[in-house]
């Protein structure tokens, strides 16, 4: 009902929305993130059918066992309870989360910002119609007023919220991680690589780039650095050029492709907090390398572990990467746009994740869950 309830909405949601994009500067790449149409609002809709035909995460039995004593144990899936979320100008992320939530049985608070407010209200109020509609408590889905005052009220809020998951810039992230007394999930921003190494197909090689690069330049699985091999950078770049100009993207070259790519009409010197930088515009760095060993020690040294890419025919070469390259997600030929929820299956994410405990990469249904044992006895004591 939910899917069919924001299509039946698009003109109110679009109307909302109009507000919100008339409020930024036309010239920030990032009002791409904020900005509905008709096609993103299906796609949305698309989205929440796909997360209601998944099952349900929560109580089912992972293990079951009979003690030597006579206990009898099952381990359980339960919801994590109230899921806090903090977000930036992303009004998709109000469904998402609102559907992942409700499928996996958790309440959840919605925390989105100051650039996305009509957007998120009008959404709102769609959702809890729907939820009124079908006898839901309403308030299960809560959004939470955007001033800035009201994330400490949430960050404090122990007794109430069992865990925070921010989605958003790395500043974002940092800045809920540091002050949040409610544990956190991070979502991590993304400093991603594409690796073109010697025995790439240049073809396959300039299609993934240009794609990783240049169809939606602000989201996290963007590519921010392409890594290429000195014996094939030439050709590579000089190849990739004209489909660079043609948007244009801006490069900050290192001294090698710098001489390469000389007559590029946006080529600037790359700093060395350019290889550590997520554009999230149509930006990117450039990189030449001797072989995989220095590409792979770039990476780790500058990679914030969100998606990674090698092109390379060589399946060894392929296979080292995929194996040592510690990221979220890794790819061996193909673009590092892939890294979605939606994309995997999922039906949708919260966000990427990249720490290491509970939830790796696109933080789906499946991980909006914890355990609970259940002990039945019959009088035993220890």
């Amino acid at each position: 009902m939910l899917a069919g309830a924001l299509e039946a909405n698009t003109a109110v949601i679009l109307k909302a929305n109009k507000k919100d994009v008339a409020k930024q500067d036309v010239n920030d790449p990032r009002v791409d993130r904020l900005m509905l149409n008709e096609q993103r609002i299906k796609s949305i809709a698309n989205s929440i059918r796909k997360i209601s035909k998944l099952p349900n995460p929560a109580n089912k039995i992972l293990d079951k066992r009979t003690l030597p004593n006579g206990l009898e144990l099952e381990k359980i899936s339960v919801p994590l309870g109230v899921v806090g979320a903090v977000y930036e100008s992303r009004p998709n992320v109000t469904f998402d989360i609102a559907s992942l939530c409700l499928r996996s049985q958790n309440a959840c608070l919605l925390k989105g910002s100051k650039e996305a407010e009509a957007t998120n209200k009008a959404s709102i109020k769609i959702i809890k119609d729907v939820l009124k509609a079908n006898k839901i408590d309403a308030d299960c889905i809560t959004l939470l007023p955007s001033e800035r005052e009201v994330v400490q009220e949430l960050f404090t809020a122990t007794k109430y919220v069992d865990v925070i998951i921010p989605r958003g810039s790395d500043s974002l992230i940092q800045f809920v991680r540091k002050n949040s007394l409610v544990p956190v999930i991070e979502t991590g921003a993304g400093v991603c690589h594409v690796y073109v190494e010697e025995n790439a197909d240049i073809n396959s090689a300039v299609n993934i780039v240009v794609n990783a690069k240049t169809t939606r330049p602000a989201v996290c699985n963007s590519l921010d650095t392409i890594v290429v091999d000195e014996k094939i950078a030439k050709p590579f770049l000089d190849k990739l050029q004209p489909l660079f100009e043609k948007y244009p993207v801006e490069i900050f070259a290192d001294t090698k492709s710098y001489t390469l790519l000389k007559g590029y009409q946006h080529l600037q010197h790359a700093k060395p907090r350019d290889f550590d930088r997520e554009f999230l515009s149509l930006k990117c760095a450039v990189k030449v390398v001797k072989n995989i060993d220095e590409a792979l020690t770039h990476i780790a040294q500058h990679s914030t572990k969100h998606s990674e890419a090698i092109v390379s025919k060589n399946k060894k070469s392929c296979e080292r990467f995929l194996r040592e390259v510690d990221a979220a997600a890794v790819y061996a030929n193909a673009s590092t746009r892939f890294t979605d929820g939606e994309e995997f299956g999922l039906g949708a994410e919260i966000g990427i994740s990249t720490q290491k405990l509970h939830a790796r990469g696109p933080f789906a249904l499946e991980k909006l869950v914890s355990e609970k044992w259940v002990v039945r006895g019959n009088g035993q004591v220890r």
